[in-house]
């Protein structure tokens, strides 16, 4: 009777020890379980890209997206198949069912691919196949605004607020949107292109024929070997303008005198916005299997830092 008695008081304080227990252990794998904003899913997404340089999308239409789309249609396991032509580039995207492995949905669309090649036209660049990574969204925005140009904006953006984020920790790329680098813009005259019987080709062979740097070999002495090197590079608008782009009777022609350089942007192919007033908006990627709310944090640090360096003009983010 009295073992019996000791078993019965033993058990409840050995349950009561084992409750105890996993309530702690839950507590601590609760505390250290790590909560992303956007979990990595796996779904078999297969990307065809095909460019043909000056076509409207009309033309993307019917002679790029339409035969790729049939072609890829045929293959098994697709969910939904989409396309979207734009200006130069038409883009057809096919989701597979989740039990279809990638890597093989890949290979079929690309056989598919292959089998309309002689339809395409001849001046199109040849149908990019890839797998699409989910992880390749960017996870935050940021927006640079402020009492400056564009020119100056993507300035900053480039080469202050990108160099700092790249160091947060996660992030994988920094894709800049809206910017408008700088450019040197050489505006030419048809009429005296004309008078002077100047192909405009001509200029073009002249700049890129004349701005460049070109290696210029190894001089060798008894104590050490120097390498040599052309500077060509044109850096202000003078220089352009002075450069020869052919001679017409003996008399050297200049850019000068068919028209000017300017030291300005490159067209714009991306617009951004921020309540109506132009900006430039880096979008922030993350490397593959990184924790999306660790990187924000990381990230929004960074611009804390940033605020600090960036000049007075430049409003805040």
């Amino acid at each position: 009777m009295q073992k019996l008695a000791e078993i019965c008081i033993r058990r409840p304080v050995f349950a009561s020890m084992m409750s105890l227990a996993l309530v702690i252990v839950g507590a601590v794998c609760y505390v250290r379980l790590a909560v992303d904003r956007l979990p990595s899913v796996d779904v078999p997404t297969v990307r065809v890209s095909t460019t043909l340089s000056g076509a409207s999308p009309e033309e993307i239409e019917t002679q790029l997206s339409d035969p790729v789309e049939e072609a890829v249609n045929t293959v098994e396991g697709i969910d939904e198949l989409r396309s979207v032509s734009l200006p130069d580039r038409s883009v057809v995207v096919a989701n597979f069912n989740l039990g279809r492995d990638v890597d093989v949905a890949a290979q079929d669309v690309r056989d598919r691919v292959q089998s309309v090649l002689r339809d395409l036209p001849e001046d199109a660049d040849p149908p990019t196949i890839s797998k699409v990574d989910n992880d390749s969204d960017p996870v935050i925005s940021v927006a640079l605004v402020g009492p400056r140009s564009i020119r100056e904006l993507t300035e900053l953006a480039d080469k202050l607020v990108r160099v700092r984020l790249e160091r947060s920790p996660g992030v994988g790329e920094i894709q800049v949107r809206g910017g408008r680098d700088r450019t040197m813009n050489v505006w030419v005259d048809a009429d005296r292109l004309d008078a002077l019987g100047i192909p405009i080709t001509a200029v073009r062979d002249a700049i890129e024929a004349q701005n460049t740097d070109v290696p210029g070999g190894n001089v060798t002495t008894p104590e050490r070997e120097l390498a040599l090197r052309t500077a060509g590079r044109l850096v202000d608008v003078h220089g352009f303008d002075q450069l020869v782009v052919a001679t017409v009777n003996g008399t050297p022609v200049r850019i000068g005198d068919l028209g000017h350089a300017e030291d300005g942007t490159a067209e714009a192919r991306t617009v951004a916005r921020l309540n109506g007033e132009p900006t430039v908006v880096l979008d922030i990627v993350r490397q593959s299997g990184a924790n999306t709310v660790d990187v924000i944090e990381g990230v929004k640090r960074n611009l804390e830092l940033l605020r600090a360096s960036c000049p007075a003009t430049c409003a805040t983010w």
